[in-house]
This record gives C-alpha cells, sequence and structure tokens, in this order.
C-alpha cells in the first residue's frame, strides 16, 4: 500500500490536491485526526489491495489533534507502513492575496490578521515541513498547473520527480522578482523594441526569437547558462532543495528575456527535469 500525507498552509491547495489525487487512484480523506493513522491503516490492510492508495490530509485545523501527528506517524512506521508527506507551501503575498480573493479569514488570525495567522501556522508546521519528502511551492502554480505536478509526481515519477525549476521571465523597470534566487541580465543583447517590425510583438512569436538568438553572442551565453544551471541543479537537489526560481531579465519583459526563457525552458526539458514557465511583465 502507498500512503501519501498531505499536509501544509493554509490556502496553499490542498482542498484542490485532494480532488486532484481522488482522479489519481488515491482513496482520500480529509482532516483524520492523526490518532487514527495506524488503526486506519489497519483497516486498509483488510481490503486485500481493494484499497492500496491512500492520501491523508492532515493541517492545523485539527487543533490539538495536529499534535499527536508524529506520535501516530512512529507508531505507524513501527507497524510496517512506509508512508511519505506531501508539503504545500507558498509564499506569505500569494497566500494574503487569496485569502482576500476568497474572502475568507485564516484559521489561525487574530483580530482579521491574516500576516499573523499565516506566521503562527508556519511555525507550527515547521517540524511537519521538515520531516516532508515532496515540498511543493504552488506559489506560482495555476490549478492546471498544480495537477499536472501531483500527476507527474505521483503517476509519472522519475529521478528528479521532487524538484521543480521555475523559469520567469521580467522587465527590470518594472522591478526585480523578489522570490528569485537566480537573477540573469538579458539586456546586452539585440533588442527588438527597436525594430519597428517586431516592436509590438512578443518573445513568444518565433520571429522575435529568431532576432533574438540570430547571433553569435546569444548563442553563447544560452550555452553558458545551461551549463551553469546543469551544474547546480545536481548540487541543490544534494543538498535537499526542491525548486528552484530563475528569473530573466531585460528592460521591458517583453522580447529578449521572454525568449531567453523559452529557448532555456526546451533544453533542460530535454534533460529530463520539471519547468514551470512564466512571463511577469509580458502584457
Amino acid at each position: 500500500m502507498k500512503f501519501v500525507i498531505i499536509t501544509g498552509l493554509s490556502g496553499a491547495g490542498k482542498s484542490l490536491t485532494v480532488k486532484c489525487m481522488e482522479d489519481l487512484g488515491y482513496y482520500c480523506i480529509d482532516n483524520l485526526p492523526p490518532a487514527l493513522i495506524p488503526k486506519f491503516g489497519e483497516l486498509c490492510e483488510k481490503t486485500k489491495g481493494s484499497i492500496d492508495k491512500i492520501a491523508l490530509v492532515m493541517d492545523i485545523r485539527g487543533g490539538l489533534f495536529f499534535d499527536e501527528l508524529f506520535t501516530s506517524l512512529e507508531d505507524f512506521k513501527e507497524l510496517g507502513y512506509d508512508y511519505e508527506i506531501l508539503f504545500l507551501d507558498a509564499s506569505d503575498e500569494v497566500l494574503i492575496k487569496r485569502f482576500k480573493e476568497t474572502r475568507r479569514s485564516h484559521p489561525l488570525s487574530r483580530e482579521g490578521s491574516i500576516g499573523e495567522g499565516i506566521r503562527i501556522e508556519r511555525n507550527k508546521l515547521a517540524r511537519v515541513k521538515s520531516m516532508a519528502e515532496i515540498i511543493l511551492d504552488t506559489s506560482r502554480l495555476n490549478p492546471t498547473q498544480l495537477k499536472e505536478e501531483l500527476r507527474h509526481l505521483f503517476l509519472e515519477g522519475g529521478e528528479r520527480k521532487h524538484f521543480i525549476i521555475s523559469l520567469s521571465s521580467f522587465g527590470f523597470k518594472h522591478g526585480l522578482p523578489l522570490d528569485s534566487d537566480i537573477v540573469m541580465d538579458v539586456r546586452f543583447l539585440p533588442n527588438p523594441h527597436y525594430d519597428d517590425e517586431l516592436k509590438s510583438y512578443t518573445g513568444l512569436e518565433e520571429k522575435v526569437r529568431n532576432y533574438v538568438m540570430n547571433n553569435q553572442l546569444a548563442e553563447e551565453f544560452l550555452n553558458k547558462l545551461q551549463d551553469l544551471m546543469l551544474f547546480l541543479i545536481p548540487q541543490y537537489i544534494k543538498e535537499g532543495k526542491h525548486q528552484v526560481v530563475v528569473a530573466i531579465g531585460c528592460t521591458g519583459g517583453r522580447h529578449r528575456s521572454v525568449t531567453i526563457v523559452i529557448e532555456l525552458a526546451k533544453r533542460l526539458r530535454a534533460k529530463d527535469y520539471r519547468i514551470i514557465v512564466e512571463h511577469r511583465d509580458i502584457e
């Protein structure tokens, strides 16, 4: 049997994750009291294979019951059951935005302060996050992308299944992306903005990409950037990092940075890495 413990921050996407796991053939239970985990494992075993993929959602909604999680997991392990923990995370900025959009209050908020509720929840979940085999940051994932990532993680597998590379184009005149691990500046490349036939288009168009890449400098830079990424990524994985965010910027974020992100994504996907692409300032 395969057991997945789903936990994480409120607003990070646990409800959608449960629906996706059900679509992937998992028997899902939301908000199960942790003390019942060992007993539930025994019940599933009695089905003799009828229920062999189980996803259990446990988070701070369980209140005092949640504190029993670690003892229950130890007992579960002693009974011979294996499990992995999927921890859903997101940046504070994104979580606050999601709560405001849905007009929901944070379950731990005091006097309506969403930020304070998130801070308290992060502290409460720090230990279980450190135990997680998979940490999935949903800050940059829309519902379709989240479904795709879950399908890859729990159906396709693969040596690098837990590592995600987020590639984002941006314009320096709109400010630096605050959540980036690596920032590259490609303003030294030929700028289609000054070509009247290309100015109104973006790097999503092949003719713009051809303009940017049709010189030795762009090709050489892309080769060196690819080599850098192929060197760094295994080191990040070895250190237990689950995601890296690479931001590539030009002046406006519409031509050169978009081109390099698209071309780099092609190359890294060819190496079997999981890639998420975002063009922050293309509009």
